[in-house]
């Protein structure tokens, strides 16, 4: 048996407890011949090393604590530094992007077990370029710049007022999971993340951390938010009076008067048509009209983005009064909903 004491040797176990590293793990680099011992006893079978590899079992640890292959590690203690170097560098810049792509897909994984809705990108990105035009365009009431997003019931509703105005979609989803919630998206840079819906074919909605989390075509967005209660639309909605009168025209007659003239349009809606009135013109427009004949006014700032916005050929405007709001739908598609408030009586806003 050598004398460790006469050889200067040190034994496997004096390595490993000054390594730390585990006496197995010593045999093992040895078989491999990372760390082969400077003798081993032929009766004994025991291996014996020197002081000098001490540092050197002690740098395998730290290289094998970061996850280096063995062959790279052979090449790092060969000597050359400037490989070492290059090496090293290369297995942390991989060990970064390793940490990114798996930070990428526990997020991905967080969102599917959270609360969620999958919604057609492109038909969100339509819903929300129809209702944004409803947004007041002074901050005079902050969140009035907004528009609401709210999920639930397998569906996301967006709304937007500036309280002249009311406009309101329901976009169905494709899947939803969780309960329901909402956010209000502030309108400044809705028309960068619409047209990034645009890019994708699905886009998943997902609350987090107080505002919207945006995940579709490889890529998150994070919206901007207005942290502050959306009024209640729906008591609005809900507490409008009975439709006294029902028009049916077409869109683009609507729009055509409502494109030429920058003062505010009288119209006169009888059974069979709708006179529109400008100071020294009177235009007809083919109409189908059911109920009470009515007179009101519109501005056409006001009127033309609702109609702008409206799906379908055919426009339906339900009128309950002269001086109560209009509600503005497609005759074919009930999806999309705007309210909008005759001039006449401007002073009476549209308060929700």
């Amino acid at each position: 048996m050598v004398s460790t004491e006469s050889t200067g040797l040190i034994t496997i176990g004096v390595l490993a407890r000054a390594s730390g590293l585990t006496a197995s793990a010593l045999r093992f680099y040895d078989d491999c011949g990372l760390l082969v011992p400077a003798r081993v006893d032929p009766l004994t079978g025991y291996r014996y090393y020197t002081e000098a590899q001490r540092e050197r079992a002690v740098l395998i640890r730290q290289l094998r604590s970061i996850d280096l292959p063995l062959d790279t590690i052979a090449e790092i203690l060969a000597g050359d530094t400037d490989r070492a170097r290059y090496l090293l560098d290369r297995h942390v810049a991989e060990l970064a992007r390793r940490a990114d792509e798996a930070a990428r897909v526990a997020a991905v994984v967080e969102q599917s077990l959270g609360t969620q809705v999958a919604i057609d990108a492109a038909t969100l990105a339509e819903a929300l370029d129809q209702v944004r035009t409803a947004v007041a365009r002074t901050r005079e009431i902050p969140v009035l710049a907004g528009v609401l997003l709210e999920a639930g019931a397998n569906a996301v509703t967006l709304t937007a007022t500036d309280r002249y105005r009311l406009c309101t979609r329901t976009v169905v989803a494709t899947r939803q999971h969780g309960g329901e919630w909402s956010v209000v998206l502030d309108s400044n840079g809705l028309e960068s993340i619409t047209d990034r819906l645009r890019g994708m074919d699905e886009v998943v909605a997902a609350p987090s951390g107080g505002g919207l989390l945006l995940t579709g075509g490889g890529a998150q967005h994070r919206p901007a938010v207005i942290d502050a209660p959306f009024p209640d639309h729906r008591a609005l909605l809900a507490g409008l009076g009975p439709v006294r009168t029902r028009v049916v025209v077409a869109r683009h007659l609507m729009l055509r008067v409502l494109e030429e003239s920058d003062e505010a349009l009288q119209f006169a809606i009888d059974p069979t048509e709708i006179s529109v009135s400008v100071p020294g013109d009177v235009q007809s427009l083919p109409a189908k009209v059911t109920g009470f004949a009515v007179t009101l006014s519109f501005d056409p700032a006001t009127l033309l983005p609702a109609v702008h916005t409206a799906l379908g050929p055919d426009l339906m405007l339900d009128i309950i009064a002269a001086d109560q709001p209009v509600v503005l739908r497609s005759a074919t598609d009930g999806d999309l909903t705007t309210l909008a408030m005759p001039v006449r009586s401007l002073h009476h806003n549209v308060s929700v």
